[in-house]
């Protein structure tokens, strides 16, 4: 299980290592396309036995027809030779149009399922994580390994393949030169066993420098305009210039590592190709032809030799491409692994239509392990009522109308409405029946008319407006120049915070919650615009069972009840009146911000 990744300044930790476990996570990507992949190689053997027959040809022109001066049968060995390559060409490029269509499959697959699975994690998964870490592993990891699961896997039955064609073919033209050529393999093999490690070590390196660079790339560029309000760029830049100078760094370091993989082999290779025509010469000049050693079969031969190593070299810089992308591997499928700990129980059934009772019973909970938050919280709201939570930062009122609308799960305790257990009903569901507006009112790219029908994308174009001029969005929407047609851009930068708030209160007034949370919702919506849109508001509570959390006390005051939430718990409940008459922590908070105020 990995471990927690909360800044860019933290390399990522794995601590498993690899097992065939990955291979097999990814062996269902590969399984889909299996017909189109076995066709690739049918395709690939065709072409590349047909290729291999150009050192026989070779053979046969120095051997025969060059010294008997056969003229006719020298132009139909070349001729046979063009064709060779023509064949092999052609079945070559068959091949790679095929991969190129299963790869891009392979990555379409992947991401989807990975960006699925992510829809389905916790709010804690993301509170744990810079966003630019899991962005990463969505797009420039998914596309770094597709060409590993489709052509890596591929090229090595292929190359494979081709090394089992050229000893056969080898070993046709002679045993004993064809053994000084495998006497190779032992010490390749000692060579890619020990620079294996370092290769994997170096390349996750890299993963964790590059995940590093680009959760605060991520970072500084939602956060562009609060560098600039604080005069921030040069300090930016200089972390940024860090963290780029360790990628370059680990690159460097990687890449050392993985070009020692081909001048090795091809070090190795021309070793055994000097020893082909070392030993090649001294047995024909011992023997003459009667070992069967000719010019013909020592050109034939290296011929051989060099097409042997040629595989074993792809086969290297296969290895190199699996063990650069196992890192990245590894981080998609731990992603896919991470357990959905907010998910519908098993047999979990529908929640019915919400009359609007919630009760908390006996509720802890926590955001880490020993750092409890609510301690021993009970309390219950009647339908259609509304609460108003409030307190010092911190106390946990978020957290309780998070636990309300689960977006976490309960330490201990339940949570109820209508005196159903919500962890037994499906998320679906139950979240579909609620209505929560937060602090930070995120607007997606797109026409305004698309953000306020999010929650309800059947809603008529009669139905938006009345949600918009119900909440006081109308008025500022009907003065841009294409209405709700006007397009926004990302996070809703044309638009004010304001505006951002009542474009979300319609969207919320819109879906027609059964439970309304209103978290600060109506922070940054300037005083004239709050007193116009409370005769909203009130027509939204109305029938609805409501929780408020609100800093500006003034507009909590007809609230049924309102809660003090301090210390992980309830410290203080009744209305306005009472509270005020006890002359407890409200009375203090009230008469504080009302002196403020003054």
């Amino acid at each position: 299980m990995a471990t927690k990744r909360n800044t860019y300044r933290v390399d990522e930790a794995y601590e498993e290592e690899f097992n065939i476990k990955h291979i097999l996570l990814a062996s269902k990507y590969i399984k889909k396309y299996l017909k189109r992949m076995i066709a690739a190689i049918v395709l690939s053997a065709i072409g590349g036995a047909t290729a291999l027959l150009a050192p026989m040809i070779t053979k046969k022109a120095l051997d025969e027809a060059v010294p008997n001066r056969d003229v006719h049968e020298l132009i139909v060995l070349v001729s046979l030779l063009a064709g060779v390559f023509v064949v092999s060409i052609l079945f070559t490029t068959l091949r790679s149009r095929v991969m190129v269509n299963v790869s891009q499959n392979i990555i379409y697959d992947i991401r989807r399922d990975l960006f699925a699975h992510l829809q389905k994690l916790s709010f804690q998964y993301y509170d744990d994580r810079p966003h630019g870490k899991i962005l990463i592993r969505v797009v420039n990891y998914v596309n770094s390994v597709s060409d590993m699961l489709s052509n890596g896997l591929i090229n090595v039955i292929l190359e494979c393949i081709n090394l089992v064609i050229i000893v056969a073919y080898m070993f046709a033209v002679n045993v004993r030169l064809s053994l000084v050529v495998l006497c190779g393999v032992p010490i390749l093999a000692i060579f890619m066993f020990w620079i294996k490690g370092k290769q994997r070590k170096a390349w996750r390196a890299v993963s964790n420098k590059n995940s590093n660079l680009n959760a605060y790339l991520q970072e500084n560029i939602v956060g562009a305009r609060i560098t600039q309000i604080f005069a921030r760029e040069d300090e930016n830049a200089e972390i940024f210039a860090g963290l780029s100078n360790d990628c370059r760094h680990t690159w460097m370091e990687a890449v050392r590592w993985t070009n020692l993989v081909w001048p090795g082999i091809d070090t190795i290779s021309v070793l055994v190709r000097g020893a082909i025509f070392f030993f090649g010469i001294a047995v024909f000049l011992q023997t003459g032809n009667s070992a069967g050693i000719t010019v013909g079969t020592i050109v034939a031969i290296s011929g051989y030799a060099s097409r042997f190593w040629q595989p074993i070299m792809n086969l290297g810089n296969i290895f190199n491409n699996f063990i650069n992308n196992m890192a990245y591997l590894e981080r998609i499928f731990e992603t896919m692994d991470e357990p959905v700990t907010v998910d519908d129980a098993e047999g979990a059934t529908e929640m019915p239509p919400i009359k609007g009772e919630v009760t908390f019973e006996d509720v802890h909970f926590s955001y880490e392990e020993g750092k409890e938050v609510l301690h021993n919280v009970s309390f219950t709201v009647k339908a259609g009522e509304s609460v108003a939570l409030v307190g010092p930062t911190g106390a946990g009122k978020s957290t309780i109308v998070n636990l309300v609308s689960r977006f976490y799960n309960v330490d201990s305790g339940r949570v109820l409405i209508d005196g159903i257990d919500i962890s037994k009903v499906t998320l679906k569901s139950l979240r579909s029946q609620m209505g929560i507006m937060l602090q930070d009112s995120f607007i997606f790219s797109g026409t305004i008319e698309d953000n306020i029908r999010y929650g309800k994308l059947n809603a008529t174009f009669s139905e938006i407006d009345k949600a918009s001029t119900t909440v006081c969005a109308a008025p500022f929407i009907d003065r841009m120049a294409d209405g709700y047609a006007t397009e926004v851009k990302e996070r809703g930068s044309l638009l004010s915070q304001g505006q951002k708030q009542l474009i979300s209160f319609a969207r919320t007034l819109l879906s027609d919650p059964a439970i309304l949370v209103l978290d600060e919702a109506t922070s940054s919506i300037d005083v004239q615009t709050e007193k116009a849109l409370q005769q909203g508001l009130n027509a939204m509570l109305k029938g609805r069972t409501s929780f408020i959390i609100a800093h500006r006390l003034s507009t909590i005051r007809n609230c049924d009840k309102i809660m003090y939430i301090d210390d992980g718990g309830i410290v203080e409940c009744g209305n306005h009146e009472e509270l005020m008459a006890k002359k407890g922590y409200y009375y203090k908070l009230y008469t504080a911000q009302m002196d403020d105020i003054a």
